[in-house]
């Protein structure tokens, strides 16, 4: 999982840049980078945090009105300096970019640009193999003239050729900016504006900040071209079934963000609503409800209000710890849920908790949790989850990809409650999880592979086992 933005005709697009990536950094720890253009392109990426990479000199070196940036954890590669985006090559015209997804065919296009198309590819990351099948689509078309037909044409180009999910934004020297999402529109992509300068942004949150309005989100299999005269055109090329990453509204995205229409916190409210209704129909009578911050509180909130307990703050959360998730390896895990939650005593001695999470992958944290709140005098722990077991792998960029690693996958609930320590241990029903996302609208699809199994994109076992050992590689590395 990553974040783009991308700022279109703005003095010194940098700025924003850099600030609106701060406001995208929970999704994506790793590495961050931004290219700007002015006549010439200006890049600087690096391993770390925005903040990190990015100082008051090296801003200063990256002028322009345009941009694009990026904030990064690897699902695919080594999370090397070499896979860090932006993405860049000088032909033809010069063409930059960034992108949020997975694309599952990788190892296949990496041999099919080299073989056939005789382009080298210098990293890992599925965005320089995307870089370089458009920029290959687009010289297959008239090169003098190329203009919105060409690249319309090499954007279906980029969807007959790549599989899996991908959210682009990218800059053409001397032509503009141009945004596309995949066909299934997996991974969330937003178009905003502010005066006459354009964005597009993986979340809102990131326009709340900047001072941009929402136009609307890029449709599936859908491009947005801006000219250099600001000129907005946009054509749907290839839309298929609309199956958005369900997790975003569960874990990924901030909570004041809105993704597809739908609110991220009014999603995760009406979770805990129904997982609460499940805690009574099961006859849970908990003394008190704790969430697990920050993703599980509004879910705590609504779930308290309804089995009629209390809410407290039970576990505090230091902030400038990595989100324990996207962690790199499963080992430092444990380690880090007591470097970044301690508990309030006074909130959790002698009483019964109800311990609310968004969800459960490797137990690993849940575990550490269970025993802090246990280890600070809890009579009885009770453990509630917004979401159901997670069984299968995802492919689309969410840092699940290998089956060992699911907890669920190979153990029933009442195998899981025993080995994370609690009491009991209740999940959201898969209805409920729909229900909770889309607010009763029976019209909504979404992506729920990691729940369900069912990929809505082709995926061969072959594909499934590469990507697995490539995770597997980064893991152990």
């Amino acid at each position: 999982m990553c974040g783009v933005l991308g700022i279109f005709n703005r003095d010194s697009a940098v700025t924003e840049l850099y600030e609106g990536l701060i406001a995208l950094q929970h999704r994506g720890q790793d590495s961050a980078g931004i290219i700007t253009y002015d006549e010439m392109f200006h890049l600087k990426k690096g391993n770390g945090l925005v903040s990190r990479v990015f100082n008051e000199k090296n801003l200063a070196r990256l002028t322009g009105r345009s941009g694009i940036g990026h904030v990064r954890y690897p699902t695919i590669g080594l999370g090397s300096i070499e896979d860090a985006q932006p993405f860049f090559v000088n032909a033809p015209f010069g063409i930059a970019l960034v992108h949020n997804g997975n694309v599952t065919n990788y190892f296949d296009l990496r041999k099919d640009l080299a073989n056939n198309s005789f382009r080298q590819l210098n990293s890992f990351s599925d965005a320089e193999a995307i870089l370089n099948v458009f920029a290959d689509e687009l010289t297959k078309t008239n090169i003098k003239t190329a203009g919105l037909a060409s690249i319309f044409q090499a954007v279906s180009g980029v969807f007959k050729r790549v599989n899996g999910s991908y959210s682009v934004v990218a800059l053409i020297a001397n032509k503009g900016m141009l945004a596309f999402r995949d066909p299934h529109g997996i991974k969330p992509l937003i178009f905003g504006q502010k005066d006459n300068s354009f964005a597009f942004a993986s979340e809102s949150a990131a326009f709340d900040l900047l001072g941009y309005k929402i136009v609307r989100d890029v449709k599936p299999g859908e491009v947005i071209f801006i000219s250099r005269k600001c000129q907005i055109y946009s054509k749907i090329i290839q839309q298929k079934t609309h199956t958005p990453c369900i997790f975003e509204w569960v874990y990924f995205a901030r909570p004041d963000s809105i993704i597809d229409g739908i609110g991220v916190y009014e999603a995760r409210f009406r979770l805990g609503k129904n997982l609460g209704e499940e805690c009574l129909r099961k006859g849970l009578k908990p003394d008190v409800v704790i969430p697990v911050p920050d993703t599980a509180r509004a879910a705590a909130t609504s779930l308290a209000q309804v089995m009629g307990v209390d809410e407290r703050e039970g576990l505090i959360k230091n902030r400038y710890i990595a989100r324990t998730f996207i962690m790199p390896r499963t080992a430092n895990r444990g380690i880090a849920v007591r470097q970044k939650l301690n508990p309030i005593r006074s909130e959790i001695y002698g009483r019964k908790v109800l311990i609310v999470d968004d969800s459960i992958v490797r137990g690993t944290t849940a575990k550490e949790i269970v025993s802090l709140v246990r280890e600070a005098g809890a009579k009885e722990i009770y453990y509630g989850v917004t979401s159901p077991p997670l069984k299968y792998p995802c492919v689309y960029g969410i840092d699940m990809m290998t089956r060992g690693e699911f907890i669920a996958r190979k153990s029933s609930v009442e195998t899981i409650r025993k080995l994370i320590g609690a009491d009991v241990l209740i999940y959201q029903s898969f209805a409920g999880l729909i229900d909770g996302v889309s607010g009763g609208d029976k019209k909504r699809s979404f992506c729920t592979a990691c729940f369900s199994g069912e990929y809505p994109t082709r995926i061969t076992q072959k594909e499934l086992r590469r990507m697995e050992c490539d995770r597997t590689r980064v893991t152990t590395i």
